[in-house]
């Protein structure tokens, strides 16, 4: 495990260090000067320069690109700035705030929003697809094929809205989207993300019933579940301890994938809702050319979804024995 971890690890930084460089190269690709667009109206070829030497965009592409990757694990001095701990993402090229603190603040908002839906999702959509299996051909079965297929027709920023109307403004059955921290109002957080969760849990849900299903449905017809069946163990028994264990490995994989691209931002999901987290984030610091944003959020976003490629190998081998990770 130690030896898998290690090589997993090494291979995640050289991943983050290539989607680090391609993003840092088109960056400079975009026809677009962040210090021209900070130097306003009455901007003079003085001001100019003395813009891009205090954002740090004077020195050539390389050399800038070598000192970002330094104040990461080292800190680094800004000119007319207070010095930049480790870890260091630089200063906004258009609010001259800290780039890690300002991705701090926003990550609990996709959190709450990534994790909240992920257990919703994944609740009513593995439940569904076990449901489904066992009543193959049956009315239960041919509900759930029928409603996931509806759901995953669907998209979030045309039932987000629809939602929030109904629920919200007409009916007021719930409340405004927004965040509120969980260590402030336990109560205002969880109302608040309850409809964000909803809407995400129908677009993911029918993906999952539909795998579940198929899984599930492979599994009961494998050789050793009809053997346990023979043995006299109790339908439950098999159901979940053989039939389910085997049908997991593929609902796991999927579930990281779309978790670490949950909290990478869920882009158009806070957008519909107005929700201050790294998505929209992301879209604020691509149309303001702000390079150490976006290369912030950048590798928060791959490394996510890295972290959770690593993890889901190493609950693989929990789950089935057979598999050893050297």
């Amino acid at each position: 495990m130690l030896r898998f971890l290690v090589r997993r690890v090494t291979g995640a930084l050289v991943i983050l260090l290539i989607i680090s460089a391609i993003t840092f190269w088109l960056f400079y690709a975009v026809p677009r000067d962040p210090a021209l667009l900070s130097c306003g109206k009455n901007c003079t070829p003085e001001n100019l320069e003395q813009i891009r030497k205090n954002l740090g965009i004077d020195k050539p592409i390389p050399v800038q690109y070598w000192l970002w990757l330094v104040g990461i694990f080292a800190g680094r001095n800004y000119p007319n700035y207070d010095y930049c701990d480790a870890p260091c993402l630089g200063y906004s090229f258009a609010n001259r705030e800290p780039v890690f603190g300002t991705i701090m603040d926003r990550l609990p908002t996709t959190l709450s929003l990534a994790f909240g839906a992920a257990v919703v999702f994944l609740l009513l959509g593995v439940g569904a697809g076990m449901v489904a299996a066992l009543k193959q051909g049956k009315f239960a079965d041919k509900f759930a094929s029928s409603a996931s297929l509806l759901g995953s027709s669907l998209q979030i920023y045309f039932i987000g809205y629809i939602a929030m109307f109904l629920f919200v403004a007409k009916l007021g059955w719930l409340d405004q989207p927004q965040y509120t921290p969980v260590t402030d109002d336990p109560v205002a957080w969880f109302s608040g993300l309850l409809l964000p969760w909803l809407v995400l849990a129908i677009i993911f849900t029918a993906n999952y019933t539909r795998m579940t299903r198929s899984q599930m449905a492979e599994q009961l017809n494998e050789d050793y579940v009809r053997t346990a069946r023979a043995k006299g163990l109790s339908r439950a028994n098999v159901y979940l301890r053989f039939a389910w264990r085997g049908a997991m490995g593929p609902i796991v994989t999927v579930f990281g994938i779309d978790l670490g691209t949950l909290i990478g931002g869920a882009i158009i999901t806070e957008q519909t809702f107005s929700l201050q987290g790294i998505g929209r984030l992301a879209v604020k610091s691509v149309d303001q050319s702000d390079l150490p944003m976006l290369l912030g959020v950048t590798l928060l976003a791959a490394g996510a979804i890295v972290f959770f490629n690593i993890l889901v190998d190493a609950v693989y081998a929990l789950i089935d024995p057979r598999i050893r990770l050297t």
